[in-house]
């Protein structure tokens, strides 16, 4: 009898312990399981979530800072140039000069404020803007160079004194159009019958001085010098050039261009679409005598020089 109620207490203990081992390993079993089904839900969401954001990246658009600027010259094709350079469809162009290098309030509102001036590209296009008074302003380079070291460099020249009487006619325009007076182009040029070295048209045709400044900052390799004269003579071999220089893929051909009798330049063709510069482009220059336009040639003679010889090419110019 002794044993039978011994034998009775140690069967109710073993049985209590193995309850109490099968629920904790149903617990466990069931923690363990949750807990994978948790990490298995994490991860497919997490994948599903990247798989979306991948997926929206690669339509997005959004604003970059440009990847090429032309820097100028004033009044030597630029706008002609940013034209066409824009009917390439790896190329966006910023459609007004944006002037934030060279003017101190928009400098100083960041480049937060330069890249809402971009338009809205894809991964892998070009943003190019161009402002033409970069050339010439003196704390431009070290400025470009502090966004991007690496950002590619265009520059279209022209014949100086052309550009010279140019620069003056569209200045004289826009006076005359506000009723403003404004003297003639002789009474500037000329100082007692001699070139006059103050006039400031005069000095933004002094090519090797600007460019000694930009290659104090950038390397030769990265600043592309565009004819300007030939671009208007015959567009097609200059953009040739300038997609070579850009890395970009040949997409630009002769069938974009078409010329306008009436304008006296060439007109672009996309798509159907034909595109003209505007009216100020080709206007007729001031008038000059043609013994102050010989001076002028004369006096650029040996700034050319330097100048060819800094770019490794030399130019028709008078």
């Amino acid at each position: 009898m002794f044993w039978t109620v011994v034998f009775a207490l140690l069967f109710l203990l073993l049985e209590t312990q193995l309850c109490l081992c099968l629920r904790e390993l149903r617990n466990g079993g069931s923690r363990s399981t949750n807990f994978m089904t948790s990490l298995f839900s994490f991860k497919s969401s997490s994948s599903s979530s990247s798989s979306s954001s991948s997926s929206s990246s690669s339509n997005h658009t959004q604003q970059r800072l440009p990847g090429a600027i032309i820097i100028g010259v004033r009044k030597g094709g630029t706008r002609a140039l940013l034209e066409m350079l824009n009917l390439h469809p790896d190329v966006d162009v910023a459609k007004a000069e944006v002037h934030y290098f060279n003017v101190e309030e928009h400098y100083q509102q960041g480049l937060d404020w330069y890249r809402a001036q971009m338009p809205f590209t894809q991964a892998g296009q070009l943003t190019v803007e161009k402002t033409p008074g970069y050339f010439a302003s003196t704390q431009v380079p070290a400025r470009v160079w502090d966004m991007n070291p690496a950002v590619r460099l265009l520059l279209i020249v022209r014949d100086p004194a052309e550009r010279l009487v140019s620069d003056y006619t569209q200045v004289r325009h826009n006076r005359l159009e506000r009723h403003k007076p404004y003297q003639a182009l002789e009474e500037m040029l000329l100082h007692q019958g001699d070139i006059n070295p103050e006039y400031k048209a005069l000095q933004r045709s002094l090519y090797h001085q600007h460019l000694a400044r930009w290659l104090e900052v950038f390397p030769r390799e990265q600043i592309h010098i565009v004819d300007g004269d030939a671009l208007i003579r015959d567009p097609y071999p200059e953009l040739q050039k300038a997609e070579r220089f850009l890395g970009l893929p040949a997409r630009i051909s002769p069938s974009n261009f078409y010329y306008n009798s009436t304008k006296g330049f060439y007109c672009l063709l996309s798509a159907g679409h034909d595109k003209c510069l505007d009216e100020s482009k080709g206007r007729p220059h001031a008038p000059l005598s043609e013994q102050a336009f010989r001076k002028l040639c004369h006096y650029f003679r040996k700034p050319n020089r330097v100048f060819f010889g800094m770019v490794g090419r030399s130019f028709s110019w008078c």
